[in-house]
C-alpha cells in the first residue's frame, strides 16, 4: 500500500498550452495516477498515442473531442471515456471555450513525463523530437506514426 506523500497541490505542470495538476502525489511504482487536465480552444495537443496503462477521462468543464481507436466522441461535461492498454488515442478542443477532464491512469503516468516534455516544448526553438521521443518510450508512451496519404494514379495521357 502507497502511503500518501506531503506534494505541491498547487503545482500546475503547463506542456505547450496545456495544464496539468496532480491530485496526489506522483511517483513510480504507484497504481493509480489523478490529474486535472485543461485545454485551451485550438491548444496543440499531442499526436496519437498509446501507452502501458488503461486511462479514463471524464470532462469537468467544456467540451473534449477524444479519440479511442476508430471512436470519436465529443465529451462534454459528465461524460467519459476509458481507453484500454495499448490503444492508439487522441484528443483536442476544436470549440470556442476551455475544456478541463479528470484524467485517471493505472498505474499512473508519472508527473516527472510531463515535467521532462514540458522542459523539451516550453524550452525556446522547436523540440528535440528524438529526445521527446525517447521520453515517451521511458514513460511507457507510443506515438502511433501518420497514416501514409493515399496513392494518386497519374492521369493516362
Amino acid at each position: 500500500m502507497n502511503v500518501a506523500q506531503a506534494f505541491d497541490a498547487d503545482e500546475v505542470i503547463r506542456v505547450g498550452q496545456l495544464e496539468i495538476r496532480y491530485l496526489q502525489p506522483s511517483g513510480r511504482g504507484n497504481h493509480m495516477g489523478a490529474f486535472e487536465l485543461c485545454v485551451p480552444p485550438g491548444s496543440n495537443v499531442p499526436p496519437p498515442h498509446s501507452h502501458d496503462n488503461e486511462e479514463l477521462i471524464y470532462v469537468l468543464e467544456g467540451t473534449l473531442r477524444f479519440t479511442v481507436g476508430a471512436e470519436t466522441r465529443d465529451l462534454r461535461v459528465g461524460d467519459s471515456m476509458t481507453t484500454p492498454t495499448g490503444v492508439a488515442h487522441a484528443f483536442s478542443n476544436p470549440y470556442e471555450v476551455m475544456a478541463k477532464a479528470l484524467v485517471i491512469n493505472t498505474p499512473e503516468i508519472s508527473a516527472d513525463y510531463f515535467r521532462e516534455m514540458a522542459a523539451l516544448i516550453n524550452g525556446g526553438g522547436p523540440p528535440d523530437k528524438a529526445r521527446m521521443m525517447e521520453t515517451m518510450k521511458r514513460f511507457g508512451l507510443t506515438p502511433i506514426a501518420p497514416a501514409p496519404a493515399p496513392a494518386v494514379a497519374a492521369a493516362a495521357g
